[in-house]
């Protein structure tokens, strides 16, 4: 069931309401009594962001499911040459030289 913020134009008394899609949608303040509580427009309680999911991705099926499709993976950037380049560690000196 989602959550509805209501809040009142007259008296400004805010009340976050756990309701059902189909309930009717509350008009009277219960702080002041007058038919001025409002449902408030906010923002999602969620974001889906990426390429998306399957439902098999996590059943350890081998296919996606069909009829959805997905951005082509890219591969990471290769490694700085200067990185690739660095120098081994150099083998201690011992000290009873002669």
């Amino acid at each position: 069931m989602p959550i509805y913020a209501y809040r009142c134009e007259e008296c400004g008394f805010a009340k976050d309401v756990l309701q059902k899609i189909s309930d009717p949608q509350l008009t009277d303040c219960p702080s002041c009594g007058k038919s001025t509580f409002k449902k408030q427009l906010t923002a999602a309680g969620f974001q889906l962001k990426g390429t998306g999911w399957y439902v098999t991705d996590f059943r350890g099926g081998s296919a996606p499911a069909t009829g959805v499709a997905s951005a082509p993976k890219t591969e990471a950037p290769a490694a700085p040459a200067a990185d690739a380049a660095a120098p081994a560690a150099a083998p201690a000196k011992s000290t009873s030289e002669a």
